[in-house]
């Protein structure tokens, strides 16, 4: 009984794997539903004539189930502040986040219905079990959320050493603050896409009339990170006060990349004291027993003998 519930199971998640794999592939599009909602802007193509995309059938379905839920909340700023952390900027980007979490919840009570006598903890009340696993899935998009904005905002701290070098380079030339800010995010975005999006849209609000302090500030909010903040002061200082902005942004420039070094340098001194446990239970017990083994049963062998004849 046991074999063949274990074959029906595997049978059963292999043919769900498949199906769910083929419309996932060829019927969600992925890459078009992610680039839908976090309104992702090519700014080679930014023109009255670019094509609009045809919106996706089930962002649709998600943001239509999901606006219900989000009228009824009386304030989601923090969800919208974490959405833009993580690169959806949308309008309905609060609505598919609602629609993503009941799908979630939904379908995590389908499977917990379904194999419920297989659950620990439905196994004395299954109900406990089932509810305990569409909260697992209603809550699941909230950790995919946090995991996206911290791999977002990695990628911005790390592509902007990089960036600032390329603006010092740029201001030094001769150009602008706006026009050295285009140029990096030209040029950057192949190697860092992150920063040059945003770098692009400061550039876009910039044109678009908005000052430059207030479009600086908008970056510094819609990215939510400390090195962007701190870059962000700088420039809006130099820009008050007048001085030397290549010299403002030199001077920022060395100091990321002292603080980059110290990091690492502590991220290495921390190493040391990591490996204290993996190499206490797992290597020095191996090294014990491949050097000690063969002298403790040749000690056996022969104390053993000696120890029953004199007992005997």
């Amino acid at each position: 009984m046991g074999l063949e519930l274990l074959t029906a199971i595997c049978v059963f998640f292999s043919v769900m794997g498949i199906v769910f794999y083929l419309g996932y592939r060829y019927y969600a599009k992925p890459h078009q539903m992610l680039q839908q909602i976090s309104d992702t802007i090519d700014y080679e193509m930014a023109t009255p004539a670019a094509e609009e995309k045809k919106p996706n059938f089930l962002i649709e379905l998600a943001q239509k189930v999901g606006d219900k839920i989000a009228s009824r909340k009386k304030d989601d700023s923090s969800l919208k502040q974490k959405l833009v952390h993580a690169g959806y900027r949308s309008q309905g980007a609060v609505g598919v986040f609602y629609g993503v979490r009941i799908a979630g919840g939904f379908c995590f009570l389908l499977s917990g219905t379904v194999f419920q006598e297989n659950l620990p903890l439905a196994k004395d009340n299954p109900l406990f079990g089932i509810f305990g696993m569409a909260l697992l899935g209603y809550m699941a998009p909230n950790f995919g959320l946090k995991y996206l904005v911290a791999k977002r905002q990695k990628a911005i701290r790390l592509g902007l050493p990089d960036a600032l070098d390329l603006m010092v380079v740029c201001v030094e030339a001769g150009l602008g603050l706006d026009q050295a800010m285009a140029n990096v995010s030209q040029e950057l975005k192949l190697t860092h896409p992150m920063i040059a999006q945003e770098l692009g849209l400061v550039n876009l609000e910039m044109r678009a009339g908005t000052r430059r302090t207030d479009a600086l500030r908008t970056l510094a909010t819609r990215t939510g990170v400390d090195d962007v903040q701190k870059l962000v002061g700088v420039l809006v200082q130099a820009d008050r006060f007048g001085t030397s902005i290549g010299e403002s942004l030199r001077n920022h420039s060395e100091f990321m990349r002292v603080k980059r070094r110290q990091k690492a340098e502590e991220q290495a001194n921390k190493v040391a004291v990591k490996l204290v446990f993996p190499i206490f239970f797992c290597i020095m017990p191996a090294i014990v027993l491949v050097a000690a083994g063969p002298a403790m049963i040749r000690v056996f062998k022969t104390l053993l003998p000696m120890m029953r004849k004199m007992g005997g």
